[in-house]
C-alpha cells in the first residue's frame, strides 16, 4: 500500500470518538495516525495499519 505523510485515510472500524477519519504522522516500520475527531494519536505495525485501513481518501473527500 502506497502511504505518504498527511494522507487522510479511512478505517474500517469507528473510533470511540464516533470518527473513522485519520491523518498518517509517521511512516515507516510503523505507521503513526491522529484521530481527525478527537486528536487521540496511535502507533501500529504497518502490517496491521495497512489491514485496517479502508480507503485513502482524495482531495475531494477530504472537504465532504
Amino acid at each position: 500500500m502506497d502511504l505518504h505523510l498527511h494522507d487522510q485515510v479511512e478505517l474500517k472500524k469507528q473510533h470511540p470518538c464516533g470518527s473513522k477519519r485519520w491523518e498518517i504522522l509517521r511512516v515507516g516500520m510503523d505507521i503513526k495516525l491522529r484521530c481527525l475527531g478527537c486528536g487521540h494519536e496511535l502507533m501500529l505495525p504497518r502490517s496491521r495499519a495497512e489491514k485496517s485501513i479502508r480507503k485513502i481518501l482524495t482531495e475531494e473527500e477530504r472537504q465532504a
